[in-house]
């Protein structure tokens, strides 16, 4: 009977050591992952474009520090001379402007950019608005394309939208082969009055006709695997330009709701990934904050909309921003709006009051996060990360 009770004490000694160890892995696996799990807001990892790159995001954004998260919520006007600098503090990424592209080839602005990248830890957001028309940065000049890019509209008149499409498929080669990833269009703004200061960048036709272009202009877009931003929430209507004073849209919400709201909704169901927001104070929704930095705006783009890409400000270092903010906080504004991304022209002051807001409880830890993680989820999903 001895060895008996030998073997059955050595079998659970043995189930013991097992059990044991089973222990100490999953305590391991567990605290893993509820480090990876960084706090976001659920709706943000449970549905939407990006839904299936959360996981990556989440896990990226665990490892990060407190400065290379706030990094990530600034697209940055570009200058070549600050990006080796600026590279230390993790920026999402730059807007480049047609004073960017004037000086260089096309060879070496394509091999300008692969260096930016290289520079930087995480990969950057680059883009631009190249638009057509009126508002064009790269095909303006004779070392990036034999001549202009046209206003949409102008093509879809000529020849269709078969033309429109030809053109767009050409154009997102050109930004592509260049490195830039996000062409800041189409204008999703409905304008058919001369007299509008967005009547030139607007398709120039009613809520309908301008509805089937966006959602076109989307489609082309996804098809060539570049990225599109819609613009500017929640439709600039007949408002003044915000570069250079405050903008008061007096017009009633059933008025935007029936018609400037389609447009987007239609570019959101066609999959744009990011939505560019206004400065313009909407009185119907909030008359108290510039769209950008209004918690209202941004609720209806995320539930009446639907949205669940990335919300981008436009510049906030607009006049129409900075008379609306009397202590200088804009960008936290934005963030606790609900905004994703901002442009700036003043990186390093307003990623130092975004930091300071987090550490003083100005902005809650989710907040951040959340923004964060779908910027990550964004970039591999644009497979930013595979390059």
């Amino acid at each position: 009977m001895k060895p008996k009770l030998k073997l059955k004490k050595k079998w659970v000694v043995i189930i013991i050591f097992l059990i044991a160890i089973i222990l100490i892995v999953w305590n391991r696996y567990d605290s893993y992952m509820k480090n990876t799990r960084v706090k976001v807001n659920d709706e943000t990892v449970e549905k939407g474009l990006f839904k299936d790159y959360y996981k990556k995001a989440q896990k990226t954004v665990s490892q990060m520090t407190l400065q290379e998260k706030v990094g990530q919520l600034f697209l940055v006007r570009y200058n070549v001379n600050d990006v080796e600098y600026l590279s230390n503090f993790y920026p999402g990424g730059y807007v480049l402007f047609a004073k960017d592209f004037q000086p260089n080839t096309k060879e070496q602005m394509i091999e300008e950019i692969k260096k930016d990248q290289e520079l930087n830890k995480y990969p950057l957001i680059m883009a631009v608005d190249e638009e057509g028309g009126t508002v064009t940065r790269i095909s303006r000049y004779i070392a990036y394309r034999d001549e202009i890019f046209k206003a949409p509209r102008e093509y879809v008149e000529i020849g269709g939208y078969d033309l429109l499409k030809e053109t767009e498929t050409e154009k997102a080669k050109l930004l592509k082969e260049l490195g830039i990833n996000l062409n800041l269009a189409p204008v999703a703004d409905i304008s058919t009055n001369p007299e509008d200061f967005m009547y030139d960048r607007a398709f120039r036709y009613g809520t309908k006709e301008t509805t089937e272009f966006v959602k076109n202009m989307v489609t082309y877009a996804n098809e060539n695997k570049i990225n599109s931003c819609l613009k500017h929430f929640p439709g600039y209507g007949n408002n003044e330009d915000t570069h250079t004073g405050v903008a008061i849209d007096e017009r009633s919400y059933e008025e935007i709701n029936t018609n400037d709201f389609k447009p987007f909704k239609a570019g959101i169901e066609a999959g744009v990934p990011s939505v560019l927001v206004s400065h313009n104070v909407v009185v119907s929704i909030d008359k108290d904050y510039p769209a950008s930095l209004s918690k209202e705006v941004i609720f209806e783009l995320r539930k009446n909309l639907d949205f669940t890409g990335i919300i981008i400000t436009d510049d906030l270092d607009m006049d129409a921003v900075k008379s609306y903010v009397e202590d200088g906080k804009a960008a936290t504004l934005a963030l606790n709006a609900g905004c994703d991304m901002m442009i700036t022209s003043d990186f390093m002051n307003m990623k130092n009051e975004i930091i300071e807001s987090v550490e003083n409880g100005d902005i809650s830890e989710e907040t951040l996060n959340t923004a964060v993680v779908r910027i990550i989820a964004w970039k591999y999903y644009s497979g930013l990360f595979e390059k």
